[in-house]
């Protein structure tokens, strides 16, 4: 059995295929089909990307979102609300020019979401990867024991024991020390991170960021695939697709 970590990269995803020993697969594929395809019919993965997306945004996102901020101390404002999935809809409608879909999309957003708000340009500019996810499981629901939401920051969090002290950008810049902090937590708890260096990452045309981030997911999917995953919340909450809304780790 395989354990798959995934973050969103340039051009793709960043997927780390981990054995729960010292066996470390690295690729960067273009789509999570081909990700869990590549896993193969056993195995579990966690992606660092929404599953399941609210009929209406209200103050503090999901029950998932409202569950893990208190947890990350200064951390928590790395955990966004997610917003309605016709929001995330408008934003990747093709027949929209570019020029004018952001617009629309907060328009749509503001219609629904309880008060009116916008979204941002980070959140916006993953739309194409959270539509991506979300089409694909309701395409195909023989994934859904197997493949899951979680957050990085929660998932180092869980390794600690309580917050990360060390941010992993600054000014949105990367940090060496927080990147190298994370490394060495991965590395205490048993994962292999001989390669999770700038170089590695540089190779695969992914952020060091993403690389790293992408074996804390590695590591969460280990942890559901021994039935050890802490789940938030717990039971999981279902949309309105009837797709699991939690963040694993």
């Amino acid at each position: 059995m395989r354990f798959l970590g995934m973050d969103g990269c340039p051009g793709g995803w960043a997927c780390l295929y981990w054995d729960g020993a010292q066996g470390l697969e690295i690729l960067r594929l273009p789509t999570v089909e081909a990700a869990m395809a590549h896993l193969g019919p056993e195995g579990f993965a966690a992606v660092d990307m929404p599953i399941g997306l609210p009929e209406r945004s209200f103050p503090g996102g999901r029950a998932a979102e409202r569950a893990v901020r208190p947890l990350l101390g200064m951390r928590q404002s790395s955990v966004f609300s997610v917003p309605s999935r016709a929001a995330v809809e408008a934003g990747t409608d093709e027949t929209i020019p570019d020029v004018e879909r952001y617009r629309h999309a907060c328009t749509v957003a503001r219609a629904t979401s309880e008060p009116p708000r916008s979204i941002s340009k980070q959140c916006f500019a993953i739309f194409p990867k959270i539509r991506e996810i979300d089409l694909l499981l309701q395409r195909r629901p023989d994934l859904l024991p197997r493949l899951w939401e979680c957050h990085p920051e929660v998932s180092f969090r869980t390794m600690l024991g309580g917050p990360v002290p060390v941010a992993k950008k600054v000014k949105g810049r990367i940090s060496e020390d927080g990147l190298k902090f994370r490394r060495e937590r991965l590395a205490e708890a048993g994962f292999p991170v001989a390669d999770l260096t700038q170089d590695t990452a540089r190779r695969w045309r992914m952020g060091w960021d993403d690389l790293v981030d992408a074996a804390a997911c590695a590591w969460t999917a280990w942890r559901i695939g021994t039935g050890v995953a802490l789940s938030f919340p717990d039971p999981p909450e279902r949309d309105a697709k009837g797709l699991p809304v939690a963040i694993r780790a």
